[in-house]
């Protein structure tokens, strides 16, 4: 493939913030052969373009070195306006990779954008992204094609305030204790909470109603946790290697995930043949579902008597050194900048 202005896009107002910067890292360094434009979303939502050596974007100090910029909508354009007191130049901007975890930027927004602009970007469309990103819609989705899936009940976040004892007796009889409690938008396990009484379950639903508009109770499920790595589109799709987590805590938080450092993940998980062709099954049935394209993964749930629980689909899986999903890429024989270069082929194939 030719050379192309890849306008790679992180940070973000979300929570996932930091883990979008560690992300972008990993991308760009692996983009060298492309002519990289990094534009970086501030947390109050400010677009930087910086101009000058990209040894590492978290040593470099945006809000001082950053020159506005935005992507404009115009398609004939095509390109990223980059804005000097009065004066407007455009950027023309071949592909854009969006490593924007969470909501305004992996739940359909930025895609909606690119899409305006007329401009080719690395990962799944409006509608698949706006789906993955609610996890009880995709849960509902993957319900329909019979995949299965551990008990789970949604609250609404007004529905809560206004009668929350109702929302506590429907989840003690219909789930039990204990049971987990997540924002029903967002990622980074940002928010999760296990809930073994009733005390820690009002703490619980409180703490994820102020990250999300809905609350997604689930069952809990004691087994491994296992995910996939889903690339291409359509039925040409392809499912990865099985990666396990095994969380330093008691289960795959914020902390576990990235702040401690006795986590593992084990790549390719030791798992029985039908076990793994079930969880690539059920992973390319959930991506096509929801009309996935470029690239997603799948997390689930292998109880000990080997029954396949769906988790969630992500769409902007993390990038960084720790994350397991240029992991089971590797495993599967696709190393990691070979990795980045498909995942632009596929944006500019598919546009």
């Amino acid at each position: 493939m030719n050379q192309k202005n890849v306008l790679v896009l992180f940070g973000g107002c979300s929570p996932e913030h930091e883990i979008s910067k560690e992300s972008a890292n990993a991308v760009m360094g692996a983009l060298g052969r492309h002519n990289i434009i990094p534009v970086y979303i501030t947390r109050a939502g400010k677009w930087l373009l910086y101009d000058g050596k990209l040894d590492s974007i978290q040593g470099i100090d945006w809000e001082k070195f950053g020159t506005p910029a935005i992507l404009s909508p115009d398609r004939v354009n095509r390109g990223l306006l980059r804005i000097v007191g009065d004066k407007v130049k455009t950027i023309r901007v071949d592909v854009v990779f969006p490593v924007l975890h969470g909501p305004n930027g992996e739940d359909g927004t930025v895609q909606g954008l690119c899409e305006l602009a007329g401009i080719p970007y690395v990962g799944c469309g409006v509608t698949a992204s706006a789906v993955a990103m609610d996890k009880s819609t995709a849960r509902l989705v993957a319900r329909s094609f019979k995949i299965p899936q551990a008990d789970f009940l949604v609250f609404d976040r007004v529905q809560l305030k206004a009668d929350i004892k109702s929302a506590l007796k429907k989840i003690r009889y219909k789930l039990g204790y204990p049971c987990f409690v997540k924002p029903n938008t967002g990622g980074s396990s940002i928010g999760i909470s296990k809930a073994s009484n009733r005390k820690e379950l009002i703490t619980a639903l409180e703490t994820a109603a102020g990250l999300s508009s809905r609350v997604i109770v689930e069952k809990a499920v004691t087994g491994r946790e296992i995910e996939i790595g889903i690339l291409g589109t359509g039925i040409d799709a392809k499912a990865s290697v099985a990666g396990e987590i095994i969380p330093a805590g008691e289960f795959y938080d914020y902390d576990s995930k990235y702040e401690n450092p006795d986590s593992q993940t084990i790549v390719p998980a030791d798992l029985p043949e039908e076990i793994l062709a079930k969880l690539q099954k059920y992973s390319l049935e959930i991506f096509r579902a929801i009309g996935g394209r470029g690239l997603a993964r799948a997390d689930f749930f292998v109880t000990e008597d080997g029954v396949v629980l769906f988790s969630e689909i992500n769409t902007v899986p993390g990038f960084t050194k720790i994350s397991l999903f240029g992991k089971v890429w590797e495993d599967s024989g696709v190393p990691w900048q070979e990795l980045i270069e498909k995942l632009i082929e596929l944006a500019v194939s598919d546009a």
